[in-house]
């Protein structure tokens, strides 16, 4: 039986996902998710609660995927800003979850995963700068902010202004651009 719910719940979120990224919380619909993922209404509502609740599971997962899949080196801000662009890249749905979630919900909490990850990134850089691997020219948490916004750009949270966008020239320029903020 936990076999069949585990399944259950993973595609209710595998669903969820795709809905919420393409909709928003507003704009997704439950019925939508369960016929998707095969399941009825009443399965989304034991298993999450809510959709609010479905979509703040759906978020806090995401955030440990990137930061299990992106794992930051504290040495190598540069490689990791461009990492991340990588990442955004390949899996669009997460950006556009994370601007949904800005757009829905600034007034909500983020999950406490998101916050002890972010400090965890920062307490890393804190420790390298300490250390004197990392420039001490910005705070630890303005370094981290500043890799993860350039890892941004070109995405639906910081469009590009044009029509054809290289992605390797981007990505060099975003890791160039990281490399010089070291530098002061």
């Amino acid at each position: 039986m936990a076999r069949n719910a585990d399944e259950t719940r993973r595609k209710i979120l595998e669903a969820a996902t795709e809905e919420f990224a393409l909709h928003g919380i507003a704009g997704a619909r439950v019925d939508r998710i369960t016929k998707t993922a095969g399941v009825n209404n009443a399965l989304l509502y034991r298993y999450f609660g809510s959709k609010v609740e479905l979509f703040d599971t759906v978020y806090s997962r995401l955030v440990v995927e990137v930061v299990n899949a992106v794992p930051m080196d504290a040495t190598d801000l540069p490689g990791y800003a461009g990492r991340l662009y990588d990442y955004y890249e390949a899996r669009p749905q997460v950006v556009r979850l994370a601007a949904w979630r800005q757009l829905e919900r600034p007034e909500h909490t983020l999950p406490q995963v998101v916050y002890d990850a972010q400090r965890e990134k920062s307490d890393k850089i804190a420790e390298a700068q300490k250390d004197g691997l990392v420039p001490a020219t910005l705070p630890a948490e303005e370094l981290r902010d500043l890799m993860i916004l350039l890892s941004l750009s070109n995405t639906p949270l910081v469009p590009a202004m044009g029509s054809a966008i290289d992605r390797e020239q981007r990505r060099a320029t975003i890791v160039a651009t990281a490399t010089a903020a070291l530098r002061g």
